[in-house]
């Protein structure tokens, strides 16, 4: 093709083309190297600057505080649903979830294998079209630790809040919202990230994990399971994924040009209102699966009256350089996935080629 086109997709997703760019740059030969950033050594001092150098922009973006590591893991957070029980659930074997979606019910399901969680909210009953209120969590206050997903990519909902967990530690899966915004990182005990959506490629899983919950992985858990492996050894255990390090930096030194993360929240606001507009103003043509308050800013899920007009629509957006809109199967209908790299104009565009079929199919 001659140009880029818009990508929606939910996961690997868009970066932004600066950062794209400056990877190209360097993928045959990094300046002063003489080697690609694929082929340096990860205990070369140059690998050590870009790891330095990317927790160095995560802990500025987010405000981390010292007393929290961060870690570049492997394994997904479809990993981590195992890891978080193995180390952090244990002497109490029991722990609070909430269930929102599909990737909160697979971390639910990991937990059961060490010890027994109690489910204190879901709405599979509605199909998970919101998330629960602060008044609708109760939780057991012998609870190891509390979990939940704060943006379900493939319902469309997204907590707009940190829910209170009182004096349990709160444990939050945010691979598809990390950096949207800034957060109070000190209300966590631990955050972790697929890189994927928001921060960078495939194959790096960020961890942000207060250095006191360390003390509960127990020294039983074999050796690439226990979170203190990671932290003792700053993320190098094993040989990372440098390349995904490598583009988290740079991603990292990208939002920090661009106004940092009050900036990406003020875009994603706008982007996210205009869809919505959309979607809101079309006589009940489209409809938006999740319900007001709980609504995503990163996936906007939505369906048309009939399946067969669903077909036809996302056949001439790919047409029309609209790639990735086809909802996930447990929804159906679109999903438009407008992450931090995705720009305004796309969603602009998007909206004109909506009402366009709309119109011409009403």
């Amino acid at each position: 093709m001659e140009k880029r086109i818009y990508n929606f997709s939910a996961g690997p997703a868009i970066l932004p083309e600066p950062v794209l760019k400056k990877a190209q740059e360097d993928l045959f030969m990094l300046p002063g190297v003489g080697m690609s950033i694929l082929e340096i050594s990860h205990r070369s001092k140059t690998f050590g600057a870009f790891l330095q150098s990317a927790k160095d922009g995560l802990r500025k973006l987010l405000d981390i505080p010292e007393n929290y590591d961060i870690l570049f893991l492997q394994g997904g957070a479809s990993l981590q649903f195992s890891m978080v029980p193995m180390n952090l659930m244990p002497p109490v074997n029991k722990a609070d979830y909430i269930i929102t979606g599909s990737w909160s019910k697979k971390a639910l399901k990991e937990a059961k294998r060490v010890g027994t969680p109690n489910v204190v909210y879901t709405a599979e009953a509605t199909n998970f079209d919101r998330v629960p209120t602060q008044d609708e969590l109760k939780f057991d206050p012998e609870a190891a630790y509390v979990h939940y997903t704060s943006n379900n990519t493939i319902f469309g909902t997204q907590f707009d809040y940190v829910p209170d967990s009182g004096n349990l530690p709160l444990i939050c899966d945010m691979s598809s919202d990390i950096l949207y915004r800034k957060i109070d990182v000190s209300k966590f005990a631990m955050i972790y990230a697929g890189a994927q959506k928001n921060i960078g490629p495939s194959g790096v899983t960020l961890v942000i994990i207060r250095k006191d919950m360390l003390e509960r992985s127990p020294d039983t858990l074999p050796t690439m399971l226990n979170y203190k492996t990671h932290t003792e050894n700053d993320s190098m255990y094993n040989t990372p994924n440098t390349f995904g390090i490598y583009i988290i930096d740079l991603v990292g030194k990208y939002l920090l040009e661009n106004g940092g993360l009050d900036a990406m929240y003020a875009t994603n606001k706008k982007k996210a209102g205009i869809l919505y507009d959309c979607l809101d103003n079309s006589n009940g043509f489209f409809k938006p699966h999740a319900q007001p308050g709980s609504r995503s800013l990163m996936n906007v899920t939505f369906n048309l009256p009939t399946p067969e007009l669903e077909k036809q629509l996302i056949e001439a957006a790919t047409a029309a350089g609209f790639n990735g809109l086809k909802g996930h199967r447990s929804v159906g209908g679109l999903r438009a996935s407008i992450y931090n790299a995705f720009p305004l104009k796309g969603v602009e565009d998007l909206v004109g080629f909506l009402e366009d079929f709309r119109k011409k199919n009403s």
